[in-house]
């Protein structure tokens, strides 16, 4: 696989990756690494990258507890503190090895750190492959708030090495399908039916493809103002079920995937009614993704809690809450005004 340039750094991809790293290392001036890991990767990803990666640099590892509950500014200044005591300053480098978690917060805290140290992200979930380390966005969550604190900053370069994949579980591994779904569906069809039809056959093709679609929008549209909105399709009515999911101790926990496997079946739905998209397509994609994902196990009780945090989605303005909807797979519209009526019917839809 080729690597792909984006924005301001490079995704490297399994044979180029460490050659890459190294290359890197040693035509750098960096005083320290930082090495940030959970309690998994430090047991089943460190010692492979220990091993590939050569430098004289002093490593120091970071371990924080996984998990999204430790995706919060208390975790952040707790790692702030851990960099200070060790010693970290200006020229410090830090390898962000993990999931979304990591990648995320790694990133923000280094971004921050000293007014920003250079950072480098090691994907090692199929979701953080696909999404969370490439596009330079970078934050934590606010409560149970998805990742309401942030700001944009770019990696200095994107390590994709597919062994890693190894080491997690199969539900980690369909979780990062709905990301992979997501982009066939807002801009590649060819995609989603690989996705669709194939599963994960070619897993090396659909990592790639992914970040390759990302990187596109990306490119055209950093901040978010326009295009790049479309990467939320699925997210409005799935971030507020996982925002409600996370809150709600007596309730089973979810994935990423599940929810956003249900927001967007919702909100395909809802581009059926207010946009024509196809209804056996909603149909097929509703039947799809509860096979895949199983159904999330809300109920009429949720409904209202769950339709506090859309007010709180990151593409709101002005208390409007924004959708992102199709017309048609690959062919999208933005800033989209939905009645809380029909997001409710698209719902009972889900669940029927």
């Amino acid at each position: 696989m080729k690597s792909i340039q984006s924005t301001s750094c490079q995704v490297h991809f399994q044979e180029n990756s460490y050659k890459e790293l190294n290359n890197y290392l040693a035509n750098s001036s960096h005083s320290l690494i930082f090495v940030l890991v959970d309690e998994n990767t430090n047991r089943d990803c460190l010692p492979k990258l220990m091993a590939e990666m050569a430098t004289d640099l002093t490593i120091e590892i970071v371990e924080i507890e996984s998990g999204e509950i430790n995706k919060n500014l208390d975790t952040c200044t707790g790692l702030w503190n851990v960099l200070t005591e060790l010693g970290a300053d200006r020229k410090s480098l830090m390898i962000n090895l993990g999931g979304g978690v990591i990648t995320d917060m790694g990133g923000f805290v280094a971004s921050t750190f000293k007014r920003g140290i250079t950072f480098i992200n090691i994907p090692t979930t199929l979701l953080s492959m696909v999404d969370a380390s490439v596009g330079g966005k970078t934050g934590v969550d606010l409560g149970v708030l998805k990742n309401q604190i942030g700001v944009f900053s770019d990696p200095e370069m994107v390590l994709i090495d597919l062994d890693y994949l190894k080491t997690v579980s199969t539900e980690e591994i369909i979780s990062g399908t709905a990301e992979v779904i997501k982009h066939g569906l807002i801009y590649d069809l060819d995609l989603y039916n690989d996705v669709r039809n194939n599963n994960l056959e070619n897993v090396a093709y659909l990592i790639h493809r992914s970040v390759e679609i990302k990187n596109e929008v990306v490119l055209a549209d950093q901040k978010e103002s326009s295009l790049r909105k479309i990467l939320n399709y699925g997210h409005t009515i799935g971030h507020a079920v996982e925002s409600y999911f996370l809150e709600s101790d007596h309730k089973k926990t979810l994935t990423h995937g599940q929810a956003i496997s249900l927001g967007m079946v919702t909100e395909a739905y809802i581009s059926n009614k207010l946009f024509g998209f196809p209804e056996e397509t909603v149909a097929d994609l509703k039947s799809y993704v509860l096979d895949l994902f199983g159904k999330v196990p809300i109920t009429k009780e949720d409904y209202a809690p769950v339709f506090d945090y859309l007010k709180h989605d990151k593409k709101n303005v002005g208390g409007q809450v924004n959708f992102v909807l199709l017309e048609a797979i690959a062919k999208y519209k933005i800033d989209c005004k939905v009645d809380i009526v029909l997001v409710e019917e698209s719902i009972n839809y889900y669940l029927a």
